[in-house]
């Protein structure tokens, strides 16, 4: 990416990242809902701090730092950068303000405006490739901010809506316009296959190296589950019949107390769902939402089918195009809009559990420095999870891209995909 480029696609990221703020009132930024989660403000600020840690501090010959004190509470998990505040305190800072994490990042932002303008790309092909990983990464912050801002509004018996609801054409205040037909399967043939990224555009180092791949025949679903197909699950004892689970999973369920999908809630006998523009009726067409990998491992198991491999759903949506935005913009998933026997709702819609647990692929070595503590390190306890979600924004979708998350997890925007072997 030229220098030209990389500028304007700072540029506005940044720019997005204070656009999803606009919703919020100031006491909206500082609260933590959970251990998780992070405050708004603490997004913004750590944002920053990757830029001005790994960027302006190697390329400014006389470098200062915006406030020391960030170099601690704004550090996530660099343990060679140095001391990291707690992450499940972070919302028990006042200080510094709201107001003072706008100026930090306004400050950063100039600074780094003038290391675009005078940096030529033979001299800043290494920090080039650090914008680039930052950039990416505050896209995936301003996707964890509207996920713990919906996490934090759901605690709040207000249950307060973050935007307006935009009507889809697909949807009614009352359901579907039309339930989707049963589902298709698309069948493939298997083989070796190449899967991982190829390296002609920026992919994070989890991504790769690109390898080959022994797949059994297999047939995967062309659309997502619907809460409707949930519902069928839930009521014919789901959450009560421990031989549908996973035995860690079955646990949970008991200690958790789940009886449904995270942000459901029963009144008067009728199924509400809290999105992001407060409380709903659940609407029978549309993707099932906010499940954990237990949860879809049980639905799948009482399917008479399972979880996709990674490896299955990425040669499934090798041919198809990602879309370059999400399908809609008011970050709630939509129902599948045709019954046509093709692959849908891959990307913009809801992130997909695989079966496959988040482990290195052959080959892979963490990037040298701080930075390969990036995505490393997290191989440990965590499911890889595929697609892209109504929350990702535009341009960060791909069919190599590996999402991760712990089997337990249901704050995200997280689906079910069926596979299942030959008859």
């Amino acid at each position: 990416m030229q220098i030209a480029e990389l500028a304007m696609a700072y540029a506005q990221s940044r720019e997005l990242s204070e656009r999803l703020c606009e919703p919020l009132a100031v006491e909206d930024y500082v609260v933590q809902s959970m251990p998780d989660a992070s405050p708004t403000r603490w997004h913004l600020a750590h944002t920053t701090w990757f830029f001005e840690t790994f960027v302006l501090a190697r390329c400014e010959t006389d470098y200062r730092p915006f406030n020391s004190h960030y170099q601690v509470l704004f550090n996530s998990y660099y343990n060679r950068v140095g001391e990291q505040f707690p992450r499940s305190r972070r919302g028990l800072l006042t200080r510094p303000t709201v107001a003072d994490v706008f100026a930090y990042r306004h400050a950063v932002d100039e600074r780094m405006a003038h290391l675009f303008g005078r940096r030529t790309s033979d001299e800043s092909r290494e920090a080039a490739r650090i914008v680039e990983l930052g950039i990416n990464h505050e896209q995936q912050h301003q996707e964890l901010m509207l996920t713990d801002i919906k996490h934090l509004f759901w605690c709040n018996p207000l249950w307060p809506a973050y935007c307006k609801w935009s009507a889809h054409p697909k949807t009614t205040s009352r359901g579907s316009l039309r339930d989707p037909q049963p589902p298709h399967w698309t069948g493939f043939d298997g083989g070796i296959v190449e899967i991982g990224h190829a390296k002609e555009a920026f992919a994070f180092d989890n991504e790769g190296p690109r390898h080959q791949v022994l797949l059994q025949p297999f047939h995967i679903q062309q659309r997502l589950v619907t809460t409707g197909e949930f519902l069928a699950f839930m009521n014919d004892g789901g959450y009560r019949r421990p031989e549908l689970w996973l035995s860690l999973g079955w646990s949970t369920v008991c200690e958790q107390k789940w009886t449904a999908p995270l942000y459901w809630i029963e009144q008067d006998g009728q199924w509400q769902q809290f999105t992001l523009h407060g409380l709903r009726p659940v609407q029978q067409a549309e993707p099932v939402c906010h499940v954990s990998y237990f949860e879809a491992d049980a639905f799948a198991r009482w399917s008479g089918a399972r979880l996709p491999t990674e490896a299955e759903w990425e040669e499934a949506a090798s041919h198809i195009q990602p879309e370059t935005a999400p399908h809609h913009d008011h970050f709630h998933p939509q129902p599948v809009s045709d019954d046509s026997a093709r692959l849908a709702q891959l990307y913009g819609e809801v992130w997909q559990w695989t079966a496959s647990p988040y482990t290195p692929y052959p080959g892979y070595v963490p990037a040298a420095g701080p930075l390969g503590e990036y995505n490393g390190k997290f191989m440990c306890n965590q499911y890889v999870l595929r697609g892209s979600s109504c929350a990702t924004p535009a341009g960060h979708t791909r069919p190599t891209y590996r999402n991760f998350f712990p089997h337990d997890a249901r704050w995200q925007f997280t689906e079910i995909r069926l596979a299942r072997d030959p008859v």
